[in-house]
């Protein structure tokens, strides 16, 4: 049996990667279309043909223009930027709200909503004696804790509340064990 933090026998438990099928397909369309368009253009001209309206415009204008023009630069700009993202998209993963859980068999991936996570964390910290109220931030690697103790000496409450935190973040099963992080706190006098 592996630790808490640690990978079970089931391999390794990477992030949920989000599919964006839609963004891709529209990408995909797009550039099949604009591939297409100029490859019928290119082989009209190769047969004899003259080129469309559109290509001999835009050939005509690039060789008017100096490269310095404003509109040469934006659309420039714009390609880039447009790049830029679709290079962003591929390579993140979309689904930073889920944390990957420890994986005990190689044939189910489970995951755990970030939202869930934290209060089912602030629920079992709410149970120490002293706790009068509990705000739980559950993040890819950190878990924090801000109590507010009402009747017990600081000191106690923040090492009861640890041991509560550690324990319900080991029952969690996440992949990799996250770093807790607990504040302890009066509430101010009236």
């Amino acid at each position: 049996m592996t630790g808490p933090g640690e990978d079970g026998d089931g391999g390794r438990a990477g992030r949920f990667w989000s599919a964006r099928r839609v963004p891709a397909a529209l990408a995909a369309v797009v550039v099949l279309a604009a591939a297409a368009l100029l490859l019928y253009d290119v082989a009209a001209v190769r047969a004899g043909r003259r080129a469309l309206g559109w290509r001999r415009r835009l050939a005509r204008e690039l060789a008017d223009r100096p490269l310095d023009n404003g509109w040469i630069i934006a659309g420039a700009a714009v390609v880039v930027l447009l790049g830029l993202w679709l290079i962003v998209l591929a390579l993140s993963p979309g689904r930073r709200g889920v944390l990957p859980m420890r994986r005990d068999s190689p044939d189910v991936r489970a995951g755990l909503d970030r939202r869930a996570a934290a209060l089912v964390v602030r629920d079992r910290v709410l149970k120490v004696s002293g706790v009068q109220s509990v705000r739980v931030d559950v993040g890819r690697l950190t878990v924090r804790a801000r109590a507010r103790a009402h009747f017990r000496d600081l000191d106690e409450v923040r090492a009861d509340v640890d041991g509560a935190l550690a324990d319900a973040v080991r029952e969690l099963g996440l992949a990799r064990r996250p770093v807790l992080s607990v504040r302890v706190h009066r509430p101010p006098r009236r």
